[in-house]
């Protein structure tokens, strides 16, 4: 019997109904279906599904993003779409199924003993020979013969002009027919259970229960029932985030348009989330101590949920997702870039926001992270040519071409302590995301540096401004040196200074000269003196504009040189003069003060394009971690296992077992009987010619005729 992919044929009189019928029937049909499930499967895949909508604006831009949220690509395996085409290959292929059961439980009964001997001359595998045994007995021998070898048997009885034949029906390799029915009820199965599993039934609630899904904030606790599914909801899967601590019983289930709230029977409290980390600063370990609360005895359950590790508990099984911040408390010091602001102290919660008011302008601070690990690679943080407006402690991916094992250079793993990301908004709503590490790092660059990063979108990464450390590993002197910097009259006393230090008590003549040069190239260098036709607000390339429209090209060099030398030093007696005001010793003429001066230029330079008023420096902190556990009530899950345990039988069945007939007619020829083989086969391969050879050589044993 061969499987037909026609569809059902009705014997209705409507010729639609036959045609839908016979469509939804057709192997054809289902495979269609089903490399329309495989392509949307692959889009799940690749795109990340239920993420905020501002991600996929920022990935695909507004359009493209509007156009695949219409078309459910975010949320592809509960888009309706999805749905109902999973529907209909349950359907077709429930009717491919029906449609072919009974004749494959027809063949595998028969064993078409009342073929014609005449027939078995068509058969490519045949073989004759004359037997001295008569019919009866030759027929009775075959069949044993056969019946060893694992072959079911038939023998019939035929009356003949010449006397009675005998015909010897076998048959073997069953299973491969059978495989036809476990692959295709498999499918149906795992359909089955994805739709169990899936949001259909939540969907189902959605539309004839009035649930409707919540975008709005606040407490959990003040959502109103409509947003809420029951209990005994039969399947479900969301996340459940609890702080250390503390104890929660309501799951999050995450829709394209918000989210619903699943409450569960009991209520799990995170004892301890423990974290190990390898080398590279990658998570090797989640794990968290719970205690499972029961809401209807009251019995408490302690247990420990590792990756890949599930606990289960009346029906719902609790995965270990991930980790998150569970109200970590920070506190910040507010270095204001203005230097008529004093510096202040804020504190906050993580998740958290506060306002703040610079004169003017209205900003509001949004607590958005803390790591109180960050292992980076510094192995070339110090190279030669490092773009000083640019930090990027991700490992390099310069070298792209060559073997795939190919070295990215000798690498420097080391824990460079907590950071704090925060955000600041404007009245308009428009924010930045800011990441400040807090402590210095050694760059190679002789001093330690704060490294402060800004980007404009999270599509972006992090630009850093470099901010060298005082002797006492803070920021204060740099600071100190801003403030004094954007002061009148603290430059001019810093130029009397350095003019007093560098100018020969014998050459006073010269000190008007060089106080003009110094005066120029700090009003210059602090943005208080702009130069025409110049975007720059201060800082080197304000003096590098200046030397290009003032000095001509070929005294430009010594020019710039001499200018540089003077305001290193103009900015030195800058922050004595500083230092002295604070009550401070003045530092010491040393390498690594000429290191931090060096380094401080660059960042005082560089400070002038912070898109912020102030930057945020963390000062302290109290870390609470909470743990993000996937919670997941699946009936689907046995149905998908049995489904795939067919799948697996079904398909070796079917590529691993041959469907085999082989028919024997023993006609009566004097004392003896003429002996007619022929073997069929499902597929003609090599194993089947040398089968026949066997069966041959071992029924037929006399000569060929």
């Amino acid at each position: 019997m061969t499987v037909s992919t026609q569809g059902l044929r009705l014997p209705a009189s409507s010729r639609t109904l036959r045609a839908t019928v016979e469509l939804l029937s057709s192997m054809r049909f289902a495979i269609s279906l089903l490399t329309v499930i495989c392509i949307a499967s692959v889009i799940g895949t690749v795109l990340k599904q239920h993420e905020p909508l501002n991600n996929y604006i920022n990935q695909f831009g507004p359009f493209w993003a509007d156009v695949f949220g219409k078309l459910h690509l975010y949320a592809v395996y509960s888009a309706w779409w999805f749905l109902l085409i999973l529907a209909f290959l349950v359907i077709s292929t429930s009717l491919c199924i029906a449609r072919n059961t009974p004749k494959i439980l027809t063949d595998l009964k028969a064993y078409k003993e009342n073929i014609r001997e005449q027939a078995l001359q068509a058969f490519h595998h045949r073989a004759q020979a004359a037997l001295p045994e008569p019919p009866e007995g030759a027929a009775q021998h075959i069949g044993r013969l056969l019946a060893s070898g694992g072959w079911k048997v038939r023998l019939q009885k035929r009356a003949t002009a010449a006397g009675e034949g005998w015909m010897v029906a076998a048959k073997a390799g069953a299973v491969n027919k059978l495989g036809y029915l476990a692959a295709h009820s498999a499918i149906v199965l795992v359909c089955l259970g994805g739709l169990l599993d899936g949001d259909l039934i939540v969907r189902a609630q959605m539309w004839l229960g009035g649930k409707t899904p919540y975008n709005g904030g606040g407490m959990i606790s003040e959502v109103k029932p409509e947003h809420r599914l029951s209990e005994r909801n039969p399947t479900f899967r969301g996340n459940l985030a609890v702080a250390e601590g503390t104890q929660s019983s309501t799951a999050i289930l995450n829709q394209s348009d918000g989210i619903l709230l699943q409450e569960l029977p009991f209520a799990v409290e995170l004892k301890k989330f423990i974290v190990e980390y390898y080398s590279t600063g990658m998570p090797k370990l989640f794990a968290s101590d719970i205690v499972i609360h029961d809401k209807a005895t009251g019995e408490k359950t302690e247990a420990r949920v590792e990756v890949n590790h599930p606990v289960s508990y009346k029906g719902v099984e609790i995965y270990q997702s991930s980790f998150d911040d569970g109200g970590s408390t920070v506190k910040l010091k507010a270095q204001p870039m203005n230097a008529a602001t004093k510096p202040f102290e804020v504190e906050g919660v993580i998740g958290g926001a506060t306002r703040l008011s610079r004169g003017n302008e209205k900003l509001t601070l949004e607590f958005a992270g803390l790591r109180v690990i960050n292992v980076e690679n510094l192995a070339n943080a110090g190279a030669s040519g490092t773009d000083v407006r640019k930090v990027d402690l991700r490992e390099s991916l310069n070298q792209q071409l060559g073997a795939a094992n190919k070295p990215d250079g000798k690498k420097a793993l080391r824990n460079v302590g907590p950071s704090v990301s925060y955000r600041l908004r404007d009245e308009a709503g428009q924010a930045r995301e800011f990441n400040n590490y807090m402590l210095p790092m050694d760059l190679g660059e002789g001093v330690p540096v704060f490294l402060m990063g800004v980007r404009d979108t999270p599509a972006e990464a992090f630009r850093y401004l470099r901010v060298p450390a005082d002797a006492q590993g803070t920021t204060d002197d740099f600071f100190r040196l801003r403030a004094a910097l954007a002061d009148p009259v603290a430059r001019e006393q810093a130029v009397r200074r350095y003019v007093a230090r560098a100018v020969d008590p014998a050459r006073r003549d010269l000190m008007p000269q060089l106080s003009a040069s110094a005066l120029r190239a700090l009003a210059l260098f602090s943005g208080a003196e702009s130069v025409p036709g110049s975007t720059a607000p201060g800082g080197l390339q304000t003096v590098a504009d200046f030397l290009e429209k003032n000095v001509p090209e070929s005294e430009r060099n010594r020019a710039g040189e001499m200018l540089v030398r003077i305001l290193n030093g103009t900015l030195f007696e800058l922050l004595q003069a500083a230092r002295e005001r604070a009550g401070l010793k003045p530092l010491p003429a040393d390498e690594r003060t000429q290191a931090f001066m060096s380094q401080a230029v660059l960042a005082l330079s560089d400070a002038f394009f912070y898109p912020a008023p102030l930057t945020l420096q963390l000062t302290d902190f109290k870390q609470v971690q909470a743990s993000v556990f996937q919670v997941a009530r699946a009936p689907g899950k046995t149905v998908v296992y049995l489904g795939c345990a067919l799948l697996i039988l079904g398909v070796f069945a079917m590529l691993y077992v041959r469907e085999r007939r082989l028919w024997v007619w023993l006609a009566p020829q004097g004392n003896g009987s003429q002996a007619t083989m022929a073997l069929s086969s499902n597929r003609r391969t090599m194993d089947a010619d040398r089968e026949f050879e066997q069966l041959r050589d071992k029924l037929l044993p006399s000569k060929e005729s």
